[in-house]
């Protein structure tokens, strides 16, 4: 099972972060009114950042053995990069990317005008964007993993 999910959610990533920036390009193209296109993005972004979120979460609470470690030990795990990036970076900016998403919509809801509407989706589907690309585990950093899981 652990295996599947690790599978899963290293596939995903590159489906959310695909549609991460997708969003917050079609946000900033759009320039007076906030067509259908932008919808979809940001509708797309928000299903697969919650995706994410949910084989994430799985994997962290449940699956990981690099978790379960650090949670046996989280003194230990803070004094230690690579645990302290799995039991607290790594959850913390992805978990910051998805409130990102999900405020985008909600503001962008309640916003005046179409341009305030398509700035605020803009400002956090970039920040979102930022975050995911900074808390993932690119190869040749001291946490990496391959771009793909197979």
């Amino acid at each position: 099972m652990y295996t599947i999910i690790l599978i899963a959610h290293s596939w995903v990533r590159w489906v959310a972060l695909i549609a991460a920036v997708g969003a917050t390009t079609a946000a900033l193209a759009e320039a007076d009114t906030l067509g259908r296109r932008t919808e979809r993005w940001a509708i797309f972004l928000t299903m697969t950042v919650d995706i994410q979120m949910v084989l994430g979460l799985l994997l962290y609470l449940v699956l990981s053995p690099v978790t379960t470690l650090a949670m046996k030990n989280f003194g230990a795990a803070m004094k230690n990069p690579q645990l302290r990036f799995w039991a607290v970076e790594h959850i913390a900016t992805m978990m910051l990317a998805v409130i990102l998403v999900h405020a985008g919509r909600v503001l962008a809801r309640k916003a005046p005008t179409p341009e305030a509407k398509r700035m605020r989706l803009a400002v956090c589907f970039g920040f979102a964007t930022m975050a995911m690309l900074f808390g993932m585990p690119w190869p040749g950093f001291p946490n990496g993993r391959p771009l793909f899981r197979f």
